[in-house]
């Protein structure tokens, strides 16, 4: 009897444990589970540009992704659109390399300068959302807390906190990382050097951008003045037509 009992228990076990012949997925009566796979894997040839730009002198493309464009996408856009650029700047650079390694010009570089600008404002936005997220549940920011450091040679930098499970005087990595500015005679003899020099590379620059203004304004006399001092706004534009520089013998083709 109890052999019997045994065996129709096992019968009815596997009467229980039909399967349902689906294309692709298989599914039991009492336990219900599913069979997926994802798609097919490509190879190492994802890394570099399509064929059909290979040896092209110039790609058209588009603009980079604004900050008022992303602000329009949920966060699912926004995470799957990161993967997007990221994709495609491993791409940009792998092909940059390329080209480099090949003695070829690289074409429309500025493809680059587009997908981190659109990885930057992407950032961003993602930051603002965070922010403001926090501020409404906790009343701050969640930002990392920080504040403007003098380095061991004079000079301000934002230092950004960090938490440590030891004290700072027992922690001898930070300690020998971040030296901070104590006074030195040394270190005033490099600040008075460092100020003359950034004054210097000041006034050249400065004297540059008043000859060359003078310069456009004598071979382009009918020029928009307007525009020129909103391209060069530390230049005096009257100061410069009363210098004995302008209006020479300099005749325009």
């Amino acid at each position: 009897m109890d052999s019997l009992f045994k065996v129709g228990k096992l019968m009815s076990l596997f009467n229980n444990l039909r399967l349902n012949t689906s294309p692709n997925i298989f599914k039991y009566s009492q336990f219900n589970r599913q069979f997926s796979v994802t798609t097919a894997n490509n190879d190492l040839m994802e890394f570099f540009d399509v064929k059909k730009n290979w040896g092209v002198e110039e790609i058209r493309s588009g603009r980079s992704w604004r900050k008022d464009d992303l602000r329009l996408k949920s966060n699912t856009d926004l995470h799957k659109l990161w993967y997007v650029l990221l994709k495609e700047r491993n791409m940009l650079l792998t092909m940059e390399q390329e080209c480099k390694d090949q003695a070829r010009l690289f074409p429309s570089p500025e493809r680059l300068d587009k997908v981190e600008d659109s990885m930057e404002n992407l950032e961003c936005v993602v930051r603002e959302r965070n922010v403001a997220y926090h501020k409404l549940e906790t009343g701050e920011t969640g930002e990392r807390p920080g504040k403007m450091e003098t380095s061991a040679f004079g000079l301000k930098y934002y230092y950004k906190m960090c938490e440590y499970p030891i004290p700072k005087f027992m922690n001898k990595k930070w300690t020998e990382k971040y030296k901070f500015f104590k006074y030195d005679k040394d270190v005033e003899a490099f600040l008075l050097k460092y100020r003359e020099k950034i004054y210097i590379e000041r006034r050249r620059k400065r004297a540059r951008d008043f000859n060359h203004v003078i310069g456009l304004m004598n071979r382009f006399p009918n020029m928009d003045m307007d525009a020129l001092q909103q391209q060069y706004p530390d230049v005096d534009i009257k100061k410069a037509k009363n210098s004995r520089k302008y209006g020479g013998h300099f005749a325009p083709k």
